[in-house]
C-alpha cells in the first residue's frame, strides 16, 4: 500500500496535479526535501519523525524491530493518520512473536517534529522441554483400547531457541525414545542480507516407529500394522530460501529428500499393495515446493481483525506416472472482523487438489491430518485427492484479567487471561476416486457447536469445543492448537 501511494505521489508531482486534494499519509525524506527546500520547514498537517528510540530489547537487535516499522527516521506522516500508523507498527512488531508487550508512542518535540519511542518486553526464548506424549490420538483411546500401557508412550527432550542470535533465528533440537524414536535438528535464519529481506532454513532427522497406518477403515479410523519391532525407518534432509520484500508478504522456496523403508509385509494384498504404488519397500522421495504467504492481522497468534492467506504448489517425486509422484495445489484464506461491543466473527476457506487422481496411500490423507479437520471430526481420517472446507466463527470476549505470579521477572510478573465464548459451523467435502471409500468420502460434511477459547501466557491458546456432526454424534474436544 505504501509503495502504491508513493508511486502515485511521484506521478502527481511530475504533472503538477493533486488528486482529490489529498496527499500520501507518508513521504520519504527525499520527497519531503523536494517539497520543502529547508529541512526544518514547518509544514501544517504533517509530523516529521526525527528519530526512533528503542528500549527493552536485551537479546533482539534493533534492526529486527525497525524492520517491521512502516516509517524510518526522517520520514513525515500526515497528522491525521498518525494514530493508525502507530497502531499498525505496534501490531507488526508484536507479530514477530518475539515480545510479550509492545508500545509505539510519539514524543512531541514541537508542532512539526516528534521522536518515536518503541518499548518492548521480550519473551522467554529458550525452552528445554521434557517430553511425555501418547502415540494414540486421544487419552480416551489410550486408556480404553490399550489400558493405559506405558509401552505406547514417547519420552525425551526437545530444545527450542526462538531468537538464537537476536535476529529472530530459530534453533530446534529433538531427541525422542519409546514407542517411536526420533532425532532431528532444524535452523531457520529469516534475515541474512543487509536489506533484511532474504533468509534460509535447513533441517534433518531420523526416525523409527513400531506401527504404521496402512489403510483407512470404512468408519474413518486408521488400521495399523505392527509386528512387535520397528516397522518403518526414515530419514530426511530439507532446506529452503525465503523472500520477504514486504512486511506482510513472504515467499518460500523449498526442497527436501526423504528416504523411507517399511516392512515388506505391508506391501501385500493382505494389507495394502497400493501403499507406495510400487512393490519396492524402500522409497526415495524428492519434494519441491513454492509457497506464497500473506498476513495482515492484529495478532498473528490469535487474530481478531485482518486477513491472511497462503497458496502452495508442491511436486512430490521426479516422475509423473508410477510410484510416489504427485503435483498438488493447496490454499487457505482467512478473514477476521470486529463487530463492536467485544463481538468478533471470522471465516476460513481451504482447498487442495492432487494430480493424478490415482495416488498411493501415503499421499491420500485429506481431512484428519495435522490441523486440517472439521470440528467434531477431529479423530476421523478422511482420505482423498481433493477437498474443500469452510469454517465460520462468532465469538465474544467475556473475561479479561491478569493474575500476579510473584516472580521477580519483569516479563512474567503477571499471567494474563482472556476468555472468548464462541459458536461455530464447519462444512467440507472430500473426493476420493480410486481407493475404497469410507462413510464420509464423497459426501457433504457439516458440523456445528459452541465452545470456549482461553488465551494465557501471551501465546498459549486452549480450546474447549462441544460439537455435533451430521451422524448425530456429540464430542467434547480439548486442545491447545491455534487457529480455527
Amino acid at each position: 500500500m505504501f509503495a502504491c501511494k508513493l508511486c502515485m505521489l511521484v506521478l502527481l508531482l511530475g504533472v503538477g496535479v493533486m488528486a482529490n486534494g489529498q496527499m500520501n499519509d507518508i513521504i520519504d525524506p527525499k520527497t519531503f526535501s523536494a517539497l520543502h527546500p529547508e529541512p526544518s520547514a514547518q509544514t501544517p498537517g504533517w509530523m516529521r519523525i526525527k528519530s526512533i528510540l528503542i528500549s527493552g530489547n536485551i537479546k533482539t537487535k534493533d534492526y529486527i524491530i525497525t524492520r517491521e516499522m512502516t516509517v524510518k527516521a526522517g520520514d513525515s506522516i500526515a497528522i491525521g493518520s498518525l494514530t493508525q500508523q502507530l497502531q499498525r507498527m505496534k501490531e507488526n512488531i508484536y507479530n514477530t512473536t518475539l515480545f510479550v508487550k509492545v508500545s509505539v508512542e510519539p514524543y512531541i518535540i514541537n508542532a512539526f517534529e516528534c521522536d518515536l519511542l518503541v518499548t518492548v518486553k521480550e519473551r522467554w526464548y529458550v525452552f528445554p522441554l521434557p517430553q511425555f506424549e501418547l502415540v494414540d490420538r486421544s487419552f480416551d483411546e489410550w486408556l480404553t483400547k490399550y489400558n493405559g500401557s506405558l509401552k505406547r508412550v514417547n519420552y525425551g527432550l526437545k530444545f527450542v531457541h526462538y531468537n538464537f542470535s537476536g535476529r529472530k533465528d530459530q534453533l530446534r533440537l529433538s531427541v525422542i525414545n519409546g514407542y517411536t524414536r526420533n532425532i532431528s535438528a532444524y535452523y531457520n535464519a529469516p534475515y541474512v542480507n543487509k536489506k533484511l529481506t532474504n533468509g534460509f532454513f535447513v533441517g534433518a532427522g531420523y526416525s523409527q516407529t513400531k506401527e504404521i497406518p496402512y489403510k483407512t477403515n470404512y468408519d474413518n479410523s486408521l488400521a495399523f500394522y505392527s509386528n512387535g519391532g520397528f516397522v518403518k525407518d526414515s530419514w530426511f534432509i530439507n532446506g529452503g530460501y525465503t523472500v520477504r520484500n514486504k512486511i506482510n508478504t513472504t515467499q518460500v522456496f523449498s526442497i527436501g529428500y526423504t528416504n523411507v523403508l517399511v516392512a515388506d509385509t505391508v506391501l501385500t494384498n493382505r494389507f495394502n499393495i497400493n501403499y507406495f504404488n510400487s512393490l519396492s519397500k524402500r522409497q526415495g522421495i524428492v519434494d519441491l515446493a513454492y509457497t506464497l504467504q500473506y498476513a495482515k492481522v492484529n495478532n498473528i497468534l490469535y487474530p481478531l481483525t485482518g486477513r491472511s492467506f497462503y497458496v502452495t504448489f508442491l511436486k512430490r517425486g521426479l516422475g509423473w506416472r508410477k510410484g510416489v509422484n504427485m503435483f498438488s495445489v493447496e490454499g487457505e484464506y482467512n478473514r477476521f472482523c470486529a463487530l463492536g461491543r467485544k463481538w468478533y466473527s471470522s471465516m476460513q476457506f481451504t482447498g487442495k487438489v492432487k494430480l493424478p487422481f490415482k495416488q498411493p496411500f501415503i499421499n491420500l490423507r485429506a481431512l484428519g491430518d495435522r490441523n486440517d479437520y472439521l470440528r467434531g471430526l477431529e479423530y476421523s481420517t478422511i482420505d482423498g485427492v481433493a477437498y474443500t472446507t469452510a469454517k465460520f466463527n462468532l465469538k465474544r470476549e467475556i473475561l479479561n484479567f491478569s493474575v500476579p505470579t510473584f516472580f521477580k521477572s519483569k516479563t512474567y510478573n503477571k499471567i494474563p487471561f482472556k476468555f472468548f465464548a464462541k459458536t461455530f459451523a464447519d462444512f467440507g467435502y472430500v473426493y476420493n476416486r480410486y481407493q475404497p471409500s469410507s462413510m464420509l468420502n464423497n459426501k457433504f460434511l457439516y458440523t456445528s457447536g459452541f465452545g470456549l477459547d482461553i488465551l494465557t501466557l501471551y501465546d498459549l491458546h486452549i480450546r474447549l469445543d462441544y460439537s455435533f456432526d451430521q451422524l448425530g454424534r456429540r464430542r467434547l474436544a480439548f486442545s491447545n492448537k491455534s487457529g480455527f
